[in-house]
Formats: C-alpha cells, sequence, structure tokens
C-alpha cells in the first residue's frame, strides 16, 4: 500500500475520547483538498478480504490470522449496513479475485494486496469503488490498520488511512474497521468527494 494521510494511536482506554474527537474535528484528507464528485451517490463498491502483514512483528503467532479474519468482517458488516446492496462482497468477489485474469494482473500473488488487481475485480463486477486493507502486526500489543478506498477506473486512491491499534487487540481491530468503514460510506455517497466532518447521513 501506498503512504497513509493520516497515523492514528488508538487505545482502548482511549476509544471514547477518539470517537469524540473524530465528531468535533476534522481529520486531514489524503490530497489536503476537498476532492470533486466522481460517481453517484448510489455507485457500487467492492470490498476484498483484509490482508495480515505479520512477517515484521517480533512473535508472530497462527493466531494472527484471526485478527485479518475479524477485520474482514467488521469492515464487510459495516459497509454492509451504511451501504446495503451498493456492496459487492464475499463469494462474488472470492471468484472473480481467482481468475485467471485477476492472477495475472497480481502477478501470482494475493489479489487482496495489488492495486492493479483489486481494480480488474471492480471493472469485472461494474463498481466503480474498491475497498482493500491489511491489518499489521508490530507485537502483540501494537497493530496497525490501513485502509484504501480506490476510484477503479482511474487508479486514484481517494481515502488512504492508517490507525495504529494499542490495547487489546480484537477490540481495537474491531475499532479501526468500524471507523475506517464509515469513512468509506461516507465519501461513496457523497460521490466521491472527501469530507472530513462526521454526520448522521454516510
Amino acid at each position: 500500500m501506498t503512504n497513509s494521510s493520516f497515523h492514528r494511536p488508538v487505545s482502548a482506554a482511549l476509544l471514547p475520547v477518539l470517537v469524540a474527537t473524530i465528531a468535533v474535528f476534522p481529520l486531514q484528507a489524503q490530497n489536503g483538498s476537498v476532492s470533486k464528485a466522481r460517481e453517484a451517490p448510489s455507485a457500487r463498491v467492492v470490498v476484498l478480504p483484509v490482508a495480515l502483514y505479520n512477517a515484521q512483528a517480533n512473535v508472530q503467532e497462527a493466531s494472527d490470522t484471526s485478527q485479518a479474519e475479524l477485520s474482514t468482517q467488521v469492515l464487510t458488516a459495516k459497509l454492509r449496513e451504511l451501504l446495503a446492496d451498493q456492496l459487492i462482497a464475499g463469494e462474488r468477489v472470492a471468484a472473480v479475485a481467482s481468475s485467471p485474469a485477476a492472477m495475472e494482473a497480481a502477478a501470482r500473488q494475493p489479489c487482496n494486496v495489488i492495486v492493479s488487481c483489486v481494480r480488474q475485480v471492480a471493472k469485472a463486477l461494474g463498481a466503480p469503488w474498491v475497498v482493500m486493507a491489511k491489518v499489521s502486526k508490530t507485537s502483540n500489543l501494537i497493530w496497525l490498520f490501513t485502509g484504501q478506498l480506490i476510484h477503479a477506473p482511474t487508479g486514484e486512491i481517494i481515502l488512504d488511512d492508517s490507525t495504529e491499534l494499542k490495547g487489546e487487540t480484537a477490540a481495537m481491530v474491531r475499532a479501526g474497521s468500524r471507523i475506517f468503514a464509515e469513512r468509506v460510506a461516507r465519501t461513496v455517497r457523497r460521490g466521491g468527494t472527501v469530507t472530513n466532518f462526521p454526520n448522521h447521513t454516510p
């Protein structure tokens, strides 16, 4: 993934403060300015499974994969809640991501970590938006959630967010995934216009 636009530490004790802060203070957009609308608010969105990066962790455990699976579940469920039938996920996405065309675009690497591959999947499914994300492990107490919203026709990265997760791992993975999903839904519903002011209507 490319450089992230912001890097927020999150801890379980400070989560209520984090949510309150996000609701009051603007977060910096990727390009530092408000972007122009690119698609209809009802445009389709593809989300791929969240990838796991733990090669640099001081301790690697078999249970690490469960955090990527948890993030996928939370991210997909929240996007489904906010975007309903606009979201394309699950088996349909998996089938296209494992197709020969996608495998070629990914150069035989996992599709969900290669931008050209996720764009190929979105194109095949008729969606202008595609979401890719990863959870990276530094230690048992520090993880990083990174997510991108990509405009598939152009390859432009509209959102490129990173959140440092400190504390009880599962709770923080849930929080980071949910916060990113809310930003994605808000941006899609505004046609790709990035806003850093949350409201009650995504």
